[in-house]
């Protein structure tokens, strides 16, 4: 697969070949939906917290006599039914993670890659090098690429220039190549990649990482081979 290499200016002035393993798979959509709800899951503190009967300050000294009052019977203070009394089957901090083994996350990623070049939503830029934070650095050549809704900004390695260039411009998010992830690709509208992130991504999930095979261990000396 090729896709076209434009400069900061929006012009298109080469074409570089990408790896059909990474950006030319079919995507697989219940795979990419697992993905996403994993990580949306992960996300979640899951801290929320009520106090029993047990746990809420007061006296365990009966309120009053059992019998002879006319009342009702009454023991703790503490009781769910009194004020400031502990709370009956409340929430209690709980693990939303949910487990997701390596070779799908990496297949997931692919697909989403491969999805968004489909759709045209995937633009290269030549390279992208800041001095220092300047917003109208990045928004010039993230305009220049389409990018009129939201975009994400993929460079090879983390730049905190950019970053901090991206961070004020409204929609646009920048992450390094190694840490893209299903969520934010499908997240995005348009996906804005340097050439050296899209070598960097080949590198990461292309080649032989995306045979999903291991490598034969090596035949013990003196062994059947």
């Amino acid at each position: 697969m090729q896709l076209d290499v434009i400069n900061g200016a929006g012009e298109r002035v080469s074409s570089i070949v990408v790896d059909d393993a990474v950006f030319g798979v079919r995507p697989n959509l219940p795979l990419m939906h697992q993905a996403v709800l994993a990580q949306l899951a992960n996300r979640r503190v899951g801290n929320a917290n009520t106090k029993t009967r047990g746990e809420v300050e007061g006296s365990t000294v009966k309120i009053r006599k059992q019998k002879g009052l006319g009342r009702a019977r009454q023991g703790s203070i503490r009781a769910p039914h009194h004020r400031h009394g502990g709370i009956v089957f409340g929430p209690r901090p709980r693990d939303f993670s949910r487990e997701m083994p390596k070779r799908m996350r990496r297949q997931a990623l692919r697909s989403a890659l491969s999805a968004k070049a489909k759709d045209g939503e995937i633009v290269v830029l030549e390279a992208l090098k800041l001095d220092g934070p300047r917003t109208r650095a990045v928004a010039g050549p993230l305009k220049a690429a389409g990018a009129t809704r939201t975009a994400l900004l993929v460079t090879a390695d983390a730049d905190r220039n950019v970053l901090m260039s991206t961070r004020n411009i409204e929609g646009a998010m920048h992450l390094p190549a190694d840490r893209i992830n299903t969520y934010e690709i499908l997240r995005h509208r348009r996906v804005v990649l340097t050439v050296d992130s899209v070598r960097r991504i080949e590198a990461l999930w292309g080649g032989e990482r995306a045979n999903h095979r291991r490598p034969a261990p090596a035949a013990a000396a003196g062994g059947p081979v």
